[in-house]
């Protein structure tokens, strides 16, 4: 069993009489990827800022490689790069000028060489020598990353990093997550793209008014929901309504002209339900399996989200900016 990279109990951060968070606790395992899901308000970046040291906690404890974040804010910091949610760099410098900045910080041996292979990994050769400020989305994402490479961190904690990326573009940013992982690099991930998480992370935990309210794989994730069914739309009412009265454990929608059939959604059962319709001389003029999928757990666990959590997060975020 691989070894914790990040272990968290009791968590909480408040802001008056609001828990931003309430009392968390979870582990990441070194060399895989963490990602934690929540609506907007939830208290995901609380989360991030507390782990990396910008914010302190009101209770509970927090060690991130090994260290205690509140006595060994130093030796954390070592260990870790970050990657916000907005690209944080410089568009008075150029690409390669970036990256050096942040070698000479970190006192990187041989960091032209060091900047030279983060520039030829992300494929901003070409454009290592212009501003920043004429780079895209994408590019500045990757350039984002890259920095946040720079003296190769043990962890790296990835707040939403592929917001407002055209799909190409995020692609090709969860084939460098994957790498790193490949290499030994932890990664903790908050997400807004349900997909992202469900193709990206070994392991979910979804936070919902400041507490976990689900941990696990994705697979584990989706089979806690029932839900599986059959998919059947008709041509008028008059075969919906036939169609009703066979399977008599489905639901219907009129207005949808569809019914809903519960299934396992197995070849034998579909089968089953195929030469019913054909029975009763029934066509269904489309047809579909569906499985619940992360959008439905995360609709599932979230549904009840009320405006304050909001609120209480992005007050901690201004706070946050006072403080830098």
């Amino acid at each position: 069993m691989k070894s914790s990279a990040i272990a968290v109990t009791g968590l909480r951060k408040a802001y008056g009489d609001k828990a931003v968070l309430d009392g968390i606790d979870f582990e990441v395992a070194a060399g895989s990827v963490f990602s934690l899901l929540g609506p907007n308000g939830a208290g995901k970046t609380t989360t991030v800022n507390v782990l990396t040291t910008l914010l302190t906690a009101d209770a509970g404890t927090v060690r991130v490689a090994g260290h205690d974040v509140a006595s060994a804010t130093k030796e954390v910091r070592a260990a870790i790069g970050v990657t916000g949610q907005f690209a944080a760099v410089d568009d008075l410098l150029s690409g390669r000028e970036n990256l050096q900045l942040m070698a000479d910080l970190k006192r990187v041996r041989d960091g032209g060489r060091m900047v030279d292979g983060l520039l030829e990994r992300f494929d901003l050769e070409e454009s290592a020598d212009k501003l920043t400020a004429t780079y895209s989305g994408g590019m500045r994402r990757k350039l984002d990353l890259a920095m946040t490479l720079v003296g190769s961190p043990q962890i790296i904690f990835l707040d939403e990093p592929t917001t407002g990326l055209d799909p190409r573009s995020r692609r090709t940013l969860w084939g460098i997550v994957r790498e790193l992982v490949a290499e030994g690099t932890t990664i903790f991930l908050t997400t807004q793209y349900l997909e992202e998480a469900d193709q990206l992370a070994d392991r979910i935990a979804v936070l919902n008014q400041g507490r976990l309210v689900a941990q696990g794989t994705a697979a584990e994730l989706k089979g806690r929901l029932p839900g599986t069914h059959v998919r059947l739309r008709f041509a008028d009412a008059f075969q919906l309504g036939s169609a009703a009265r066979i399977f008599t454990d489905s639901t219907r929608d009129d207005e949808e002209l569809t019914l809903r059939v519960p299934s396992d959604g197995r070849s034998r059962s579909l089968r089953a339900l195929l030469d019913r319709l054909d029975e009763h001389a029934l066509d269904a003029q489309e047809f579909a399996v569906h499985t619940p999928d992360l959008d439905d757990v995360f609709l599932a666990l979230t549904e009840h989200t009320g405006k304050d959590a909001g609120a209480a997060e992005g007050t901690s975020r201004k706070k946050e900016a006072i403080a830098r």
